[in-house]
């Protein structure tokens, strides 16, 4: 599924590798180790990507897990499979991953779908499902999940602007707009997940944006604010003029960011 995340300007594939290092910077690391110690030890992985993109989890998580892996990308656009299709996949032991692409809508994912699956991953996706989605996710998996960059609604600037707070709270509340989780995402999969009987182990997986992360800051802030106003259109004149003060701190180097997401880990019941 790719519907816009509640961090991001859209998803196409220039915005997603202008995010990717952040991305990489971000992800909470230290899940590896329980992730690994809950996989099946021999045999080939089968991971699972939902919402996979040009599939760029799979090039950062590929390498932190034993080889043999076979992936399937799953999205629902096809533009964006045919560029993932293309990746290679190398495992921490130097073994080469299968790849297999598949169009589909996470939401209507059953576990059907999903036997066999030794994995299942995504990032960015949960924040923009519904309820009922995520329940389906977690319906459907009966194997450890990986969900990763659900955005929580935490958004720090340096320098402080009086704006913010308002701008923040604009932004959130059209993340929740038609039903979507938005910053509500980790708490609700966490709960899913748990009442089907797995241990849930969550983490803190922050952006952090400074003077070399410019060229993300500009279009993360062009869509941040883009989408407060469209939840508040009377926001538009003192956003554009704060939209402009930001741009400008930030070509100057002055401007930080952190933008706050979690990671989830959902091991099955038993495998913690």
């Amino acid at each position: 599924m790719n519907t816009p995340t509640v961090d991001e300007p859209g998803f196409d594939p220039a915005w997603l590798a202008l995010r990717e290092g952040a991305d990489a910077a971000a992800r909470a690391a230290e899940l590896i180790g329980p992730l690994r110690a809950a996989l099946p030890p021999t045999g080939p992985l089968v991971i699972w990507d939902l919402g996979c993109g040009t599939g760029s989890l799979g090039r950062w998580l590929s390498g932190r897990l034993r080889g043999p892996q076979h992936w399937v990308l799953h999205d629902s656009d096809p533009a964006l499979l045919e560029r993932a299709r293309g990746n290679v996949y190398t495992s921490v032991d130097d073994l080469p991953a299968t790849i297999e692409t598949r169009v589909g809508d996470v939401g209507a994912l059953r576990a059907s779908d999903l036997v066999g699956a030794s994995l299942v991953t995504a990032s960015a996706l949960l924040d923009v499902l519904t309820a009922d989605e995520v329940e389906a996710v977690a319906a459907a998996v009966a194997c450890p999940a990986l969900l990763t960059l659900s955005v929580v609604g935490r958004v720090w600037l340096s320098p402080s602007d009086p704006l913010d707070a308002e701008i923040a709270d604009a932004f959130d509340a059209h993340q929740r707009r038609d039903g979507l989780l938005g910053p509500d995402a980790g708490t609700v999969a966490a709960r899913a997940f748990e009442r089907r009987g797995a241990s849930v182990v969550t983490r803190p997986s922050t952006w952090r944006l400074g003077p070399g992360q410019a060229a993300l800051t500009r279009v993360w802030l062009r869509g941040w604010v883009g989408a407060a106003v469209e939840q508040r259109p009377d926001l538009a004149s003192a956003a554009a003029a704060y939209l402009d003060r930001r741009l400008a701190e930030c070509a100057s180097g002055r401007l930080t960011a952190e933008v706050h997401h979690i990671d989830l880990l959902a091991l099955p019941g038993g495998a913690s």
